[in-house]
């Protein structure tokens, strides 16, 4: 089932020729934490903070509403499998998972890590007005290949059927 977007606030990005999500495919690979047929992750630029990715389905579809059963299928197990392997790379009490879908309707969720340093009022959501302030190239690029070991531990570690 697809439902047409109805109405997007002024300004929404939704034509995906100038879609930044869709502008992730051409992410240098040393920004690519995994990609496959339907969902890759990688790190924007912009939110280039460590612990910080987009998880996003490779075609354009503009929000939930545009997601197929396959799409939303593959949906839990990704997420869960980044968030388990964030958990195992990072130190950090807490990691959240965000959808957002104004500026860039395109079906996204941003991902970041929070740890003890973050003050209590800069927490959930409240955490992206961090970014300016903790934008480092390459201490996020830093991460990828850790985040990429971990995943494939937990893909191993799945039954296969």
């Amino acid at each position: 089932m697809s439902v047409a977007p109805t109405r997007f606030p002024d300004g929404s990005v939704t034509d995906p020729a100038e879609c930044i999500i869709c502008g992730l495919e051409g992410a240098p690979e040393e920004a690519v934490v995994f990609r496959d047929d339907d969902w890759a992750c990688e790190v924007l630029p912009g939110f280039e903070v460590p612990g910080w990715y987009f998880l996003r389905l490779r075609r354009h579809a503009l929000g939930w509403g545009e997601l197929t059963r396959a799409d939303l299928t593959g949906f839990g197990p990704t997420a869960q499998r980044l968030m388990l392997a964030l958990e195992e790379t990072f130190d950090a009490p807490a990691r959240y998972l965000m959808t957002f879908g104004e500026a860039y309707p395109h079906f996204h969720a941003v991902v970041t890590v929070r740890g003890d340093d973050v003050p209590p009022e800069s927490r959930s959501g409240a955490i992206l007005a961090l970014r300016a302030s903790r934008v480092d190239r390459a201490a996020a690029l830093a991460h990828v290949p850790d985040v990429r070991a971990a995943l494939a531990r937990i893909r191993a570690l799945e039954p296969t059927d």
